[in-house]
């Protein structure tokens, strides 16, 4: 997957957490030990951290005040 939005009126009715399920399921049966990922801070940080992802960094971006933060999850 390379991006991913999920529109206003969907959020908060599960949808997120089956199609975050089933990503890291499929990085699960591919063998995979770690993912990396980044969203914007006013975009999801709170809701993969509620996931187990882990704060790797954070880049300042475009608007002001707003940064990317890279995220990641395995060992």
């Amino acid at each position: 997957m390379d991006l991913f939005y999920l529109p206003p009126e969907l959020r908060g009715t599960g949808l997120g957490n089956q199609i975050l399920r089933r990503a890291e399921d499929e990085g699960r049966a591919r063998a995979c030990k770690a993912a990396v990922l980044y969203t914007i801070s006013f975009q999801a940080p709170g809701f993969y951290q509620r996931h187990g992802w882990r704060r790797l960094g954070e880049v300042p971006c475009i608007p002001a005040g707003t940064s990317r933060i890279f995220m990641s999850k395995g060992p």
